[in-house]
């Protein structure tokens, strides 16, 4: 799943590791929203859909997830300049 930065809306960055899931060390998926629900959500299907976490496993991972405000160094308008 690819997803792009949308102009003129607030973006959030879920990070979620799933090392335990991969048994590849570091490795971690990130999803994007305008809210921060959105992302979380969209992280949450894309465990269920590539990974196929249960309900109990997607809610060990998403405690460890983080969900972050994009910077504005990532804004396309700030590269217009």
């Amino acid at each position: 799943m690819v997803q792009s930065v949308r102009q003129e809306e607030p973006q959030y960055v879920c990070v979620v590791p799933v090392e335990t899931v991969t048994g590849h060390q570091d490795e971690e998926i990130m999803t994007f929203g305008v809210s921060v629900d959105e992302a979380i959500s969209k992280a949450e299907q894309l465990l269920t859909e590539t990974y196929g976490c249960n309900r109990d496993a997607i809610y060990k991972l998403m405690k460890q997830a983080q969900v972050e405000p994009l910077s504005q160094w990532c804004s396309p308008s700030h590269n217009q300049g």
